[in-house]
């Protein structure tokens, strides 16, 4: 449930900060006096839009905080826990939503930072907000449906679910018949560019690196008397009488003195030695370098051609030889699919029929489904009027299943479509709510559709704003005693008008404005013995308040205890 509330710079509200119960709670006050932007607030919470002439004049934001008690088994924990939101079983939900006057908004669950939409998602497991837009739901026969299925219980959903997976499948199955029809006249002019692109690159016989082994080998044909002159050279050199010769000759004749001074000279013939041996041996693999020089110009050539050839085949298909490759392998696909394009078609249509025979039994297993909870949820409805003083009224859920020369015409939600139908005078046929339905009888309507989905949906809180517009005397009272009834399986606020309403609430709150320092403030103040009785009493009577109507407010507060207790 909701157990506090509070509330700074938003509209004429500056700060107020309310605790709540469980029960039945209802906001009375004059019109105008901002009993709505409590119920606004309620819905920012939730996640409603909010906007930034929504703050108080003069201030940067708007704040908003709510905190939440509910049982560990409550939906809106393991909506947290999908979202990435840990908590502990002992926690409190607390909500916190800050609205700037530049338009931006900023949301917190229990300290962390969430989105809106993340928000919203968490709100919808914990307020139920009704006010008289809701009305007007309940003409569009397109919620009508969702109301419908929402009732039908865990197997029409299970159905639903299976029945959307076969109809995306089908759908995906359409799409793609669909492409390759329209493509048909296309593909035959791609075909032959296909088969030219694939001959000219498979004869190429493209191997990854190719070109850059290429590109070495060209470097050193291009340049190969230039390396054999210059590599004879420095052979010469090494092996001639200055090179190997000369070091031999050096070693020798050290050799001769190098006992007169072994520490010192001993060192140097050593060093002599080992450059003797390492110029040695680069000279034999100098001569083996050079003797294995080809100069060959027609391998040039074909090194040449061969080059020309791939960045031809770049600059078409891609910037390496990978990239022509994978290309390879695309256009072939493409080209084996534009071959096969006949028989695909044929595989696709027989699939297109397979899907629509499987789509349309589940189909027309949930349109079962849901005329027997269309028959179950007519006379739950029509139960809940009774006692909402429409004891003629007859209810009911029409199910038209589109069909069209015997085939099924399916869509997202089956092949049904569902239209709520009433009549509230005997002997008159159904019609369809928006024909027959007055504004009170709208509002008993959705009081007992959410009567019956409350123990559905397991939403905490609900919220009824003026739901008893167009109603007095009796089916008042039997409104009054309807959202009393509905407080014992979830919290309730009501705003209203009527004293019939307010009486029999648990919980009572006046909503004042007044004006502090030229400046217009609102504050919420729950009522309780004789300030109960003087509201009721302004309620019944009007601008002047006199002890008949004390007396008369008091008389309604005990018969409302009655009732309740009985």
């Amino acid at each position: 449930m909701l157990q506090e509330m509070s509330i700074r710079n938003l509209a004429v509200i500056e700060e107020v900060s309310v605790s709540f119960h469980r029960g039945f709670h209802v906001l009375t006050g004059e019109t105008g006096a901002g009993k709505s932007i409590l119920i606004d607030a309620l819905s920012l919470i939730a996640g409603g839009r909010g906007s930034a002439d929504m703050v108080r004049y003069g201030c940067d934001k708007a704040e908003m905080e709510a905190m939440f008690d509910l049982p560990v088994s409550h939906p809106a924990w393991k909506t947290l826990l999908a979202l990435g939101i840990h908590h502990s079983p002992e926690e409190k939900l607390v909500i916190r939503r800050e609205l700037s006057s530049n338009g931006k908004s900023t949301s917190r669950i229990n300290g962390q930072m969430v989105t809106l939409t993340m928000l919203r998602e968490v709100g919808e497991c914990l307020v139920n907000i009704h006010g008289q837009h809701e009305h007007q739901s309940l003409l569009r026969s397109e919620r009508h449906l969702e109301w419908l299925d929402l009732f039908g219980g865990d197997l029409l959903q299970e159905r639903k679910e299976q029945y959307r997976a076969a109809y995306h499948r089908l759908q995906g199955i359409k799409s793609a018949l669909r492409d390759l029809e329209k493509s048909a006249r296309q593909s035959v002019q791609m075909l032959d560019l296909y088969r030219f692109q694939i001959e000219e690159i498979s004869a190429a016989a493209l191997k990854p690196g190719e070109d850059d082994e290429l590109a070495e080998q060209r470097q050193r044909l291009m340049y190969a008397e230039k390396r054999l002159d210059t590599v004879s050279e420095a052979y010469a050199l090494l092996s001639g009488s200055k090179g190997l010769d000369a070091l031999s000759k050096a070693i020798v004749r050290l050799g001769d003195v190098r006992g007169f001074d072994v520490s010192r000279l001993g060192p140097l013939v050593e060093q002599l030695q080992s450059a003797f041996y390492q110029a040695e041996d680069v000279a034999f693999q100098l001569r083996d370098y050079r003797d294995n020089i080809e100069s060959d110009p027609g391998a040039l050539d074909a090194v040449e051609e061969r080059l020309d050839m791939i960045n031809g085949l770049k600059r078409k298909y891609g910037e390496t030889i990978s990239d022509i490759l994978t290309y390879l392998d695309k256009i072939t696909v493409e080209r084996d699919s534009i071959e096969n394009r006949d028989e695909l078609l044929e595989t696709l249509r027989s699939q297109e029929v397979e899907a629509f025979a499987a789509a349309e039994q589940l189909a027309r297993e949930l349109s079962m489904l849901r005329q027997h909870a269309a028959a179950t949820l007519a006379g739950s409805v029509e139960a809940q009027l009774k006692h909402l003083q429409m004891p003629s009224a007859r209810f009911q859920v029409s199910l038209q299943c589109t069909e069209q020369d015997g085939t099924a015409v399916l869509h997202i939600n089956g092949m049904d479509e569902a239209v709520f139908m009433l009549t509230t005078n005997p002997g008159e046929p159904l019609k369809a709510l928006s024909k027959v339905a007055s504004g009170g009888e709208m509002s008993r309507i959705m009081l007992a559709l959410k009567s019956i989905f409350a123990e559905i949906d397991q939403i905490p809180v609900l919220v009824f704003d003026e739901v008893d517009t167009g109603v007095s005397g009796r089916a008042a009272q039997a409104i009054a005693e309807k959202l009393s009834a509905l407080s014992d399986r979830c919290q309730v606020f009501s705003i209203t008008h009527l004293p019939q309403v307010a009486c029999m609430s648990d919980h009572h709150y006046e909503i004042k404005k007044q004006v502090i320092g030229q400046r217009t403030c609102t504050s919420v103040k729950q009522l309780l013995g004789d300030g109960r009785i003087e509201e009721l009493a302004r309620m019944l009577g009007g601008v002047e308040i006199t002890e008949k109507t004390r007396h008369h407010a008091q008389e309604m507060l005990d018969l409302a205890h009655g009732l309740k207790g009985a």
